[in-house]
């Protein structure tokens, strides 16, 4: 197939962007390959924080139920001590005895 000058005048122009074109999509497809990486890096590390920040939460929360529930046993305590001062001796102290 021969060309004519009047075809190579229009041919070469077009091969030549056909070639920057062709440049363009194969580091369009880099960059977009590099953009998914750096986006799958930021959510791993989110990812982290998050399961970080839940076993905070959780340690927070047993932390708190843990001083709860000893705050609960020292007022337990205390209130028995409370009745066991309340509790009067069934004959100490109810009949004096001023014949002697």
């Amino acid at each position: 197939m021969s060309l004519k000058g009047v075809e190579l005048q229009i041919a070469i122009p077009k091969t030549f962007d056909a070639g920057k074109i062709a440049e363009q999509l194969q580091q369009q497809s880099s960059v977009n390959q590099s953009n998914a990486q750096a986006a799958s890096a930021r959510q791993l590390e989110k990812n982290r924080e998050t399961v970080t920040k839940a076993n905070n939460a959780a340690e927070a929360n047993l932390h708190d139920s843990e001083q709860e529930q000893a705050e609960q046993e020292r007022k337990k305590r205390e209130k028995k001590e409370q009745e066991m001062k309340e509790i009067k001796h069934p004959f100490k102290g109810n009949f004096v005895d001023f014949s002697g």
